[in-house]
């Protein structure tokens, strides 16, 4: 039993490291939320760690901070629909696992009949599960990949390492 005393440390660190990249991924939909409205759609990419979030792109680093403000500021108040994005890799993610069972399934029951008759079965199994990945992508997001509670957060830098990627620094205070 004193094995796993010495475990709970450790598992509250990853517990809470994982909590703040979920909270920086949310911050970065938002941020990247605020940017679109600003400016209109661009190429863009984003990518959350423990202490940020890199966004691959051309942006200003005045504009990245002034949007990264305004998005955890709108956190803040309670806007917690901007930590949900319809360009989220999530939504790929899930649309490609949901599409590869819902085919793998169907291939499978259909085993004995013609081949063209599985391939039409595939066909129709993967476009039922892209239609239902779109709400599925959302709900993951909301509930696995991004945190809305921002309390204790804030932006503490702005850095660009080289022309089109730059990184917002967070620091999450103690509670």
């Amino acid at each position: 039993m004193a094995s796993l005393t010495a475990l709970t440390p450790l598992a509250n660190l990853a517990r809470d490291w994982v909590a703040d990249i979920r909270r920086n991924h949310g911050l970065e939909h938002a941020t990247v939320a605020v940017l679109f409205a600003r400016r209109g759609p661009q190429r863009i990419a984003g990518r959350a760690s423990g202490n940020g979030f890199f966004i691959i792109g051309k942006v200003e680093p005045e504009l990245l901070r002034s949007c990264a403000d305004e998005a955890l500021q709108r956190l803040q108040r309670g806007e917690s629909g901007l930590v949900v994005s319809p360009m989220c890799g999530t939504n790929l993610a899930v649309t490609g696992t949901l599409c590869a069972i819902f085919t793998l399934c169907s291939w499978m029951r259909s085993r004995g009949s013609r081949g063209r008759d599985r391939l039409g079965d595939a066909i129709s199994a993967s476009m039922l599960a892209a239609v239902i990945a779109q709400p599925a992508g959302r709900l993951v997001q909301e509930h696995i990949t991004t945190l809305a509670d921002h309390d204790l957060v804030e932006v503490t830098d702005v850095r660009t390492f080289f022309p089109g990627v730059s990184k917002v620094y967070t620091h999450r205070r103690p509670r």
